[in-house]
């Protein structure tokens, strides 16, 4: 569990562009599957010219059949864990890495605000995961203060930086 001060949006540029060169120098490709942020990660990556040569796509799958349908999810899993769960945020991962071709991928999934919270899962509490094709999928939980936005906006800014981990690991 961790937090960030939210980004602001030149930082979400500067990760956006060191994610493009790393993506670019690699020959790498990334898939984002998004639901609390809306598909504020896929906006980011594809305001960096060029996006086209390394972007593959975006999903934004905010219901249980949109997780089921574009990422795989398993409705069992959604039952059992529900969609703001280590084990939805894994499946999502593995699901768009799976369906969409890239060579990395990134999802979330949470509760932005400020509607949404449960007593197990307040406003703020965000899975973000990743992985690389050959790769286990690693998922980390986060706790976010603030505003919607404010919570949306780190979401991006942790998912991104998670992304340039992997990619320098």
């Amino acid at each position: 569990m961790s937090s960030l001060n939210p980004a602001d949006d030149g930082e979400l540029h500067r990760l956006a562009q060191g994610i493009a060169d790393l993506l670019i120098a690699r020959g790498l490709s990334i898939v984002a599957a998004e639901s609390c942020t809306g598909g504020w990660i896929a906006k980011v990556l594809t305001d960096i010219a060029g996006s086209s040569g390394w972007f593959e796509c975006g999903v934004v799958a905010y219901s249980y059949e949109a997780k089921e349908a574009l990422l795989g999810v398993q409705p069992q899993t959604l039952e059992r864990t529900g969609a703001v769960s280590q084990e939805t945020c894994t499946e999502m991962v593995s699901g768009a890495l799976a369906r969409y071709g890239a060579s990395v991928a990134v999802a979330v999934t949470g509760i932005a605000g400020p509607t949404g919270a449960t007593p197990g899962k307040p406003v703020g509490t965000v899975w973000i995961g990743w992985k690389r094709r050959g790769g286990y999928a690693r998922a980390e939980l986060f706790h976010f203060a603030g505003d919607r936005e404010a919570v949306r906006r780190q979401t991006v800014a942790a998912a991104l930086e998670g992304v340039r981990r992997i990619l320098t690991s």
